[in-house]
């Protein structure tokens, strides 16, 4: 089996196992505790791995879209927009290209070369503008503007509620029922 499938399976199995207590959670609303559980207890997965950048991205984006589903946040995942690959978008493609304002990117490269991480920040600047709404996962702390980590310090946990803050100020009324 491919490395990045056994973290995907591993991770899916452990919110299998966790379904009873992440039910409760969902219900409190603490989508950043989950998000911290799940980093927990499925890195190990990720250390193991040979190439942990990628190990690290495909973790972090199955956390996401897992989060994402549960906190009833829009989104649109691995889109294409003039030739860019797109991890996740909030809410979706035609808010980003329409009402760039409006719109988060969420780039989870799947390296630590900083030349390249730059280079997939400077493709992701040409569809949205605004600076501010592309948001980075990355292994580690980069000197990049909106960075959320997913090792020593993990700031990835944080990331719902600024996603929720941001639908509910930017998506109009339409979101408004998300609350936090």
């Amino acid at each position: 089996m491919n490395p990045n499938d056994e973290i995907k399976e591993f991770l899916f199995d452990y919110i299998k196992k966790s379904e009873t207590r992440f039910s409760e959670m969902l219900s409190k609303k603490q989508y950043h505790d989950i998000i911290a559980d799940l980093l927990e207890n499925c890195r190990s997965m990720v250390n193991s791995a040979e190439n942990t950048a990628e190990s690290t991205g495909i973790l972090a984006t199955g956390i996401l879209h897992y989060i994402l589903t549960q906190a009833q946040i829009p989104s649109q995942r691995k889109a294409e927009i003039n030739g860019i690959k797109l991890d996740i978008i909030i809410p979706d493609a035609k808010t980003l290209l329409y009402n760039p304002q409006d719109a988060l990117l969420i780039c989870i490269p799947l390296s630590t070369n900083q030349n390249e991480i730059n280079q997939i920040l400077e493709n992701y600047s040409t569809i949205q503008p605004i600076r501010q709404n592309i948001w980075t996962i990355l292994e580690y702390d980069h000197d990049i503007q909106k960075t959320y980590t997913t090792h020593k310090n993990p700031t990835l946990p944080g990331i719902i509620n600024d996603m929720i803050r941001f639908t509910n100020l930017h998506c109009k009324n339409k979101l408004k029922i998300l609350g936090v």
